[in-house]
């Protein structure tokens, strides 16, 4: 089998596993296809680019089955014209989706290795609404203005508010939030004037966030 068959076969399978979600957006699945999910796997997992195990990548980072990767998205409702803020580029896979619908995308991470690689993906895409950075996020970006969406991959163990205050009103950010010492849920907050509503959305296999750059890799 061709590469080019698998990954239409592999995004195929997982359009019939979404629906039965009831996840059928055709803005996202289309960007889902646009963005070749084997471009950001390591070559050994190639085969289970479109599973949903979670794959180890570099600086001992892992990727995220690609169902949750949609399911997540599709949380995130992401709309034309948006300003998106990312932290935890990982892969760099959700960042290049995002950037095939919204206006402009800021992802960040602590690892310069996966910045790097992440910015080669996206030269390779030719996705120049993406701006990949090597950046501490565990306390913001401040100074780059406010978002209409914020994404964490990192968990918290209490929602980061001045995350939130980084928002448009009618801005929403999702985050993991850590529930026990081992397990964490993804919470959706959104802005409302000064107000904010929260929603818990669905358990998450993220880790707690670590602050500082990374001083090696």
């Amino acid at each position: 089998m061709t590469a080019k068959l698998a990954e239409k076969e592999g995004f195929a399978a997982l359009v019939l596993r979404l629906r039965a979600e009831g996840i059928s957006d055709i803005d996202l699945l289309t960007a889902v296809e646009q963005t070749p999910r084997s471009l950001f796997v390591p070559p050994q997992f190639a085969e289970n680019a479109y599973s949903s195990r979670t794959i180890p990548i570099e600086c001992g980072a892992f990727l995220e089955g690609v169902d949750f990767a949609v399911r997540l998205l599709h949380h995130l409702k992401v709309r034309p014209g948006q300003r998106v803020l990312e932290i935890g580029t990982g892969s760099g896979f959700t960042a290049a989706v995002i950037g095939r619908i919204a206006e402009r995308v800021l992802t960040v991470d602590r690892y310069k290795t996966l910045t790097l690689s992440a910015q080669r993906r996206m030269e390779a895409l030719s996705l120049r609404s993406v701006i990949v950075r090597q950046a501490d996020g565990s306390n913001g970006m401040q100074g780059e203005g406010t978002f209409d969406r914020i994404v964490v991959t990192a968990a918290f163990n209490s929602m980061p508010r001045f995350y939130a205050d980084q928002l448009v009103s009618g801005g929403s950010m999702i985050a993991p939030l850590m529930t026990s010492e081992n397990e964490c849920r993804m919470v959706r907050l959104t802005k409302t004037g000064s107000r904010f509503e929260r929603e818990e959305l669905f358990d998450a296999p993220y880790l707690p966030i670590v602050p500082r750059l990374a001083s090696q890799l």
